[in-house]
């Protein structure tokens, strides 16, 4: 059994460093959808989520509503980050998240052009609520499948109403979840995959007592 656990809106030099720390506890690959404006901003974490196998998808630049841009800042919001993470990491992302899942024909139709897989998710515990550390633990377990895909975040979206990249949000309990979560995935018999490497397929569950 497969699945994909996924970060988004980072990288932050304080979450995704703990983020990455209990990964590699674990023993676990995972995928990191980054904002241009925080890879630029702290290259070195970006250079160590590399360095440690995991695998970077394209987020925007400063995660916007793709579907409130016409389509040449749309093109900017996307071709912008992607020429960041490729001159900071050295390796050119092949994945696309579009920043509350809001894909629009601009978007896929520039994914098509730039050869970006669009990657949304299917388990979302919503770990940005701050729900606690056991719900948000227990949410991940109760949809356990295998081809799940987990949205987690590591770092601030924005928006209107919400802080910019960059600036500080609260996801402490995003990291103690992992911690209850990822021992418990992994003696159920499931192992992470990346899904530039290997796409899950969806086909098996295992039940989970939370």
């Amino acid at each position: 059994m497969v699945m994909a656990l996924t970060f988004d809106d980072g990288p932050s030099p304080q979450y995704t460093v703990q983020v990455l720390d209990r990964l590699r506890d674990h023993s676990v690959r995972a995928t990191f959808f980054v904002c241009g404006d925080n890879v630029v901003r702290y290259p070195a974490v970006v250079r160590r989520i590399v360095r440690e196998g995991h695998a970077l998808g394209n987020h925007t630049w400063s995660h916007p509503r793709l579907d409130g841009l016409d389509t040449a800042n749309v093109r900017e919001q996307i071709q912008r980050t992607q020429t960041a993470i490729t001159r900071i990491s050295g390796h050119r992302p092949v994945l696309f998240r579009a920043p509350y899942g809001r894909f629009t024909d601009s978007s896929l139709a520039l994914c098509d052009e730039l050869g970006l897989r669009p990657i949304s998710w299917s388990v979302d515990p919503k770990d940005w609520t701050n729900p606690g550390a056991d719900a948000i633990a227990g949410r991940v377990l109760a949809s356990a499948a295998s081809g799940a895909i987990v949205l987690n975040h590591d770092g601030v979206e924005g928006g209107d109403d919400n802080p910019q990249p960059g600036s500080g949000a609260d996801r402490s309990q995003t990291v103690a979840a992992l911690n209850t979560y990822l021992p418990r995935l992994i003696a159920a018999g499931y192992r992470f995959t990346t899904p530039d490497r290997h796409p899950p397929a969806q086909n098996q569950k295992a039940p989970f007592t939370t």
